[in-house]
């Protein structure tokens, strides 16, 4: 125990306060008969008995009227609860309580903070609540020692996203963290996102006391149930003894499955003290290596179909980012171009001589016209998505590590189980150099007639002399720096980036692939500086108006940590998409206007930067000036068209 010098302020008889000494919350009442000093917490159900009131003899609980004596924390006659009541002294100097020493001990959440730091989790994005306050000190320790960063966001969704974002750019899980009920439901879309995108990610959940669970009480959600078709793992921690077990298996199959694990905390277990002797949960051991190596028959036929084309062409998915320095080497090594799906833009520079493009939807007629007059296909990690359109009916080769997306969606002639990155070094092995110089000239003839298309349109204004999309990308293209991370939203300005956004060697662009939600674009640009922060690589993000107004309160975040996220903001004042989808539907366009805020303005009220551009002539000197920021985040708004031809 020890003494602890406590300011309650001026106390009139029958006033009550809350103090803070010693980490602890106190009570302290001046009655007619002296001042009262009771622990904060209502043995009833936690209730704030500073923030009660006196009535009588008595001072009553402010949730729900409990009674106790004022000075000696006991109840009324035939109750049972009491309040902790301390000793004080009042000295010369002022007020002094009695208070026990805090415990140093490890409790239960220590002890599984460590082992999930231990398997490397090192950034939680999340918010602190009523039903996690244990995991959260827990997380707020793990923090102070250095050992991850704790991001609070406003709102669960985004931190999602932004753990999300952060796995498909790194390959390792970060947490998104909540309380029960709404808390935690508003995870479910950022967490559907890493899943069908195979991104690791961890939840971490906070649950209501398991005593109330069932009847229905407040915020109670089955999380299991809730959580079980978008989590791969999903466990209740209920016992102390195998808490820290579940915290390793659950960064296990994060990981190892590229999937969504989730851990769910009710309140009365974070408030367990650690085990005196907890079992080491070391992750060595543990996780094998992934380096799979191709069957020797599916190889030689692989082989053989790329020394015999003559128009052999590669086509990168997402799952080939991580090697993208091999794919480069392998299609300088055979002289084959390289196009890739949307969501590996900028694996290759679109500047490189064998850099075609993207393929598909969003992509651009360099690869359409190449993928058709190809003799042979290499995919490498990507999964043949409709909205890609990689050709069925070329001889094709894919190599996926994941059998299951081998010929997911139709046969292909040579599946390949296999890590990329070793098998490209058995091609390289086995694969003479070639030159294929007329392959290089249509690469380049290519490239040059949508340039000069690209030209044309960025110089197209609407009706209202708004600007098209391609003087905005046309722009970009120049002032966006080498091994950039673009974090992209769901829209037209999606569409408009890989159309006319020409990326340059070692850029990284992440976006909501397969879930397609809108909203992505600036959560995930947060998860990327998270990812990044230290390295010197620039973070920006890309969203029209309406994907930003989805979250644009976690603005004040990248103020709150001085992310320096560049984000571009495309106004047309309409869901253009969805006014494109119904025009090509042969519906009326309705219900896609927006009302929209000053952006540019909300960008500065918020504590950020805010630029605004109307004339296409003042594009560079504005973009200019957003990019120089480098100290907070940098919004430019830019008033564009909605044309695409």
């Amino acid at each position: 125990m020890s003494w602890v010098k406590i300011d309650p302020g001026d106390l009139a008889v029958g006033d009550v306060t809350t103090v803070i000494a010693a980490g602890r919350a106190l009570a302290v009442i001046r009655t007619e008969q002296g001042l009262g000093v009771l622990d904060n917490r209502c043995p009833h159900q936690g209730g704030p008995l500073g923030e009660g009131l006196i009535e009588g003899p008595w001072l009553l609980c402010p949730w729900h009227g409990y009674e106790y004596d004022p000075i000696t924390g006991e109840p009324p006659p035939g109750f049972s609860d009491a309040a902790t009541c301390y000793q004080f002294k009042e000295r010369p100097d002022g007020l002094y309580v009695e208070l026990p020493d805090a415990s140093t001990a490890p409790t239960l959440m220590d002890q599984v903070v460590d082992v999930l730091t231990d398997w490397g989790i090192d950034t939680v994005f999340g918010m602190v609540g009523h039903s996690n306050l244990g995991l959260a000190d827990a997380l707020r320790k793990a923090e102070e020692d250095g050992r991850l960063r704790y991001i609070g966001i406003r709102h669960e969704g985004a931190g999602a996203f932004a753990a999300s974002a952060y796995g498909k750019l790194t390959g390792r899980p970060a947490a998104c963290f909540s309380i029960a009920g709404p808390g935690a439901t508003n995870l479910l879309t950022g967490l559907w996102d890493a899943k069908v995108d195979r991104a690791p990610i961890l939840a971490l959940t906070g649950q209501v006391q398991t005593q109330v669970l069932g009847p229905g009480a407040f915020q109670e959600v089955p999380l299991a149930e809730a959580f079980s078709a978008v989590a791969e793992w999903s466990q209740t921690v209920l016992r102390s003894e195998n808490a820290t077990e579940l915290a390793a298996l659950a960064v296990k199959h994060a990981l190892v499955n590229r999937d969504v694990a989730h851990l769910i905390f009710p309140d009365e277990i974070q408030n367990l003290p650690g085990l005196a002797d907890p079992p080491a949960r070391p992750m060595e051991g543990r996780v094998a290596a992934r380096d799979i190596g191709p069957p020797a028959a599916e190889l030689d036929r692989a082989v053989e179909l790329l020394a015999n084309a003559e128009r052999p062409l590669i086509v990168a998915g997402n799952g080939a980012r991580a090697v993208r320095d091999q794919v480069v080497a392998f299609a300088e090594q055979i002289d084959a171009p390289v196009i890739t799906t949307f969501k590996a833009k900028g694996l290759i520079a679109d500047g490189h001589p064998l850099g075609a493009g993207v393929v598909g939807r969003s992509g651009t007629p360099i690869a359409a016209a190449l993928m058709a007059r190809a003799d042979a296909l290499l995919v490498l990690g990507a999964s043949f998505s409709n909205h890609s359109g990689i050709a069925t009916w070329v001889p094709t080769i894919q190599v996926d590590f994941d059998r299951m997306a081998l010929g997911k969606f139709h046969p292909v002639d040579i599946p390949i189980w296999g890590e990329l990155g070793v098998t490209l070094d058995r091609f390289s092995s086995l694969l003479k150099p070639r030159e294929r110089p007329e392959l290089r000239s249509q690469v380049e003839l290519r490239r040059q007639m949508w340039r000069a298309e690209t030209e044309r349109r960025a110089a197209l204004v609407d009706e209202h002399g708004r600007m098209h999309p391609a003087r905005v990308f046309s722009a970009l293209s120049r002032f966006v720096p080498e091994g950039a991370v673009i974090s992209v939203d769901v829209g037209n300005n999606t569409y408009a980036f890989g159309h006319y956004f020409e990326s340059k060697a070692g850029q990284d662009v992440l976006m909501s692939g397969y879930l397609g939600s809108i909203g992505f674009g600036f959560p995930g640009a947060m998860g990327a500086w998270a990812a990044t922060r230290g390295t010197g690589r620039k973070v920006m993000s890309i969203s029209g108006d309406g994907g930003f107004g989805q979250y644009l309160a976690e603005f004040t975040t990248a103020v709150k940590y001085r992310m320096p996220i560049t984000h571009i903001l495309l106004n047309n004042d309409e869901l253009g998409k969805i006014s494109r989808e119904q025009i090509g539907a042969i519906h009326p366009v309705w219900q896609t206007g927006l009302v929209n805020p000053d952006f540019a303005g909300y960008a500065r009220l918020c504590g950020g930067v805010g630029l605004r551009v109307r004339d296409a002539g003042e594009l560079d000197e504005v973009l200019a000036a957003a990019f120089a920021v480098t100290d907070g985040p940098s919004l430019l708004e830019v008033d564009v068209s909605s044309l695409d031809t």
